[in-house]
C-alpha cells in the first residue's frame, strides 16, 4: 500500500504490516483514503480529529446551501377580476 504519514511525507509502497506498526509507534491510526487505487493509499492519521474536521466540513456547507422555496396559489373558476390581480402581485 501507498503510505503518507502524520506529517503528510510520502513514504512510498510498504506493507499493511510495516504500515500499521508505524502507526502505533506514532500513537495514530491507520485510515484508508483511496482503497480503489492501485495500490490503495493510506494515510497515518488521528481519526477522531479527522472525523470532527470531516463533520464540521459537512455542517458548514449545510448551512451555506440554500433551499429553493416554490409558492403556490390556488385559482378557482368562479374567482373575481380584483381577487386574480391581488392574488398575481403577491407572487
Amino acid at each position: 500500500m501507498q503510505l503518507i504519514d502524520d506529517t503528510g511525507a510520502n513514504r512510498g509502497v510498504v506493507s499493511f504490516f510495516d504500515a500499521l506498526k508505524i502507526a502505533e509507534d506514532a500513537g495514530l491510526d491507520l485510515v484508508e483514503i483511496a482503497p480503489n487505487s492501485v495500490p490503495p493509499v493510506c494515510k497515518i492519521l488521528d481519526y477522531g480529529r479527522f472525523r470532527f474536521l470531516e463533520q464540521k466540513k459537512a455542517a458548514e456547507a449545510r448551512k451555506k446551501q440554500r433551499t429553493i422555496e416554490i409558492k403556490e396559489i390556488k385559482l378557482r373558476p368562479g374567482i373575481d377580476k380584483h381577487d386574480y390581480d391581488v392574488k398575481m402581485k403577491a407572487m
